[in-house]
């Protein structure tokens, strides 16, 4: 459920034909990571939150402070920020999934897209790098996925910027390789979300990059860039990392950078 914050100016769920834009909670956290660049290099703001017990709850200080003023600030979560200029809103989430929640998260969350008017969802996700087939191998590490509703709008342009959807495996490798399924290691709610936007004929992109677990920052670039490629939510005629401006709560992500004597 949708709470509208003060500060955010009011205005409901009403983000008749927004983008909405989440992460999956999945592996590297790295849809995660790559919304924090996209709030704090837009300077989004805060126009509420998504309660739910669906989440581990949690609280923290402002994640994308720019002054000691904003720094005490309070995060949850699951909150809600807006870019009506660019008509994009986004969901971030902070923390993991209660065990047998996902299916109703999913069902709560396209219940508010739907009642927001959303035109349309695009989930940032990963996967296991190491549970990729022969054929996945091959190419860039990233991938995207269309549901039916979406298809026919952008699927051209898909074709233009020569990216790869992602992959069907064999359902029993070895025994039936007809047979194929959507398969997404690592990827939390991404494939049921997926499903179940299929099935209610909303308009959903899944982009995703296969990874492994560690330092996960240049996948998040990496996924952002991807995202920048079709959205073009910053204007830049190459895509680099410099461009996105890292948030305050990356500073020791990963712990502290080896002390410059040592090179």
């Amino acid at each position: 459920m949708f709470v509208p914050c003060e500060r955010g100016g009011g205005g409901g769920c009403d983000f008749t034909g927004f983008a909405l834009l989440m992460p999956a909670v999945s592996v590297g956290n790295v849809g995660q990571l790559a919304i924090d660049l996209v709030i704090s290099t837009l300077r989004m703001t805060k126009v509420g939150y998504f309660y739910t017990d669906c989440l581990v709850p949690m609280v923290g200080n402002n994640p994308y402070a720019t002054s000691n003023e904003n720094s005490m600030e309070l995060s949850i979560n699951a909150e809600v920020y807006s870019l009506p200029s660019k008509k994009l809103v986004v969901l971030q989430i902070r923390s993991p999934f209660i065990k047998n929640k996902y299916r109703p998260f999913c069902q709560t969350l396209l219940s508010w897209v739907e009642s927001c008017k959303c035109a349309r969802v695009i989930l940032l996700s990963s996967s296991h790098a190491y549970q990729r087939d022969d054929e996945q191998l091959l190419g860039t590490p990233l991938r995207y996925l269309l549901t039916p509703a979406l298809e026919k709008a952008v699927e051209g342009r898909m074709q233009e910027l020569n990216w790869k959807e992602m992959e069907k495996v064999a359902a029993y490798p070895g025994i039936n390789d007809t047979e194929k399924v959507l398969h997404i290691p690592g990827g939390g709610i991404t494939k049921l979300l997926f499903t179940e936007s299929c099935s209610k004929g909303i308009q959903m992109a899944v982009l995703l990059k296969f990874c492994s677990e560690g330092d996960n920052i240049p996948d998040a670039f990496a996924l952002v860039n991807y995202l920048n490629e079709w959205l073009q939510l910053i204007k830049s005629r190459v895509n680099t990392s410099s461009q996105w401006k890292i948030p305050s709560s990356w500073r020791l992500l990963f712990g502290n950078g080896l002390p410059p004597a040592l090179f």
